[in-house]
């Protein structure tokens, strides 16, 4: 979660699963229009993620996600694969209960 990558900052280049929940207002397309940009927050502390590709069709402000990549030198996460999840159903578990721990969970309750 981005609170943890705050707490304990990842070396550049290494690859790490980031998740939360996408920030409202945050989402937006870079010039080249095939890459796009938006925040992942825990509602405590958030990350610029950059992903070039089609998203998820269930990818939404503030919806869960999932991305899959590296920090770049500036601090960006520079993400190769992003997840956008609606409820723990289809979900990681291990997700699901970070997301629930930090209290930013939104899904249905079990």
């Amino acid at each position: 979660a981005p609170s943890d990558i705050a707490a304990k900052p990842l070396p550049p280049a290494q690859r790490f699963r980031l998740l939360g929940l996408v920030e409202p207002g945050s989402v937006r397309k870079i010039e080249d229009g095939a890459t796009t940009a938006f925040r992942v927050t825990d509602n405590a502390k958030s990350l610029e993620v950059t992903y070039r590709g089609i998203l998820p069709d269930l990818f939404r402000e503030g919806q869960g996600v999932v991305a899959e990549g590296a920090l770049d030198a500036k601090g960006v996460v520079k993400a190769d694969n992003v997840l956008a999840k609606h409820d723990e159903r289809y979900m990681p578990r291990d997700v699901a209960d970070a997301l629930k721990k930090q209290g930013v969970w939104q899904g249905e309750k079990r």
